[in-house]
């Protein structure tokens, strides 16, 4: 029991080494939580976020202003992409893509957790991969890259 903190931190770095995208989450003695990410082999890096309880492998993205859900992503979410109205044009990638606007009960990175954030679900077919973006990174008291790990600090 008095070394629980240590366990668990060793535990958690096993599941990242194993789970790519698992975030390691610490608090400190003040509450403040930090989440650790590391760099995936491609340069970027993936976190295996919760979106209303279901696992969502998202990609980091500094450069988009909006969380970004992949179709398929938003069903696992629990919304029905066929019943939402895809009318926000953005940039991607891949070129320009309709998204619809929604809004999650819950998205959650490791101990980090916001209710009630909006996300847009692009179109089938539009994106590749689920996008972490600016909305949800602004709402944090700080984030930091240092080598090849991403710290998200709250």
């Amino acid at each position: 029991y008095q070394n629980r903190y240590e366990l668990q931190d060793i535990a958690s770095r096993l599941t990242a080494g194993l789970v790519p995208g698992s975030p390691i989450s610490r608090r400190d003695a003040e509450g403040g939580i930090a989440v650790v990410l590391d760099r995936m082999g491609d340069g970027h890096f993936l976190v295996r976020a919760e979106v209303n309880g279901a696992l969502i492998p998202m990609m980091v993205d500094t450069g988009a202003t909006s969380t970004v859900l992949t179709s398929g992503d938003a069903r696992r979410a629990g919304f029905d992409p066929s019943a939402l109205s895809y009318w926000l044009p953005v940039m991607t990638a891949n070129g320009q893509a309709l998204t619809a606007r929604v809004t999650v009960d819950e998205l959650s990175v490791g101990d980090i957790r916001r209710q009630g954030i909006t996300v847009l679900v692009a179109e089938d077919g539009r994106l590749g991969q689920s996008l972490l973006g600016m909305n949800f990174l602004s709402s944090l008291a700080g984030f930091e890259v240092r080598g090849d790990r991403l710290t998200l600090y709250d």
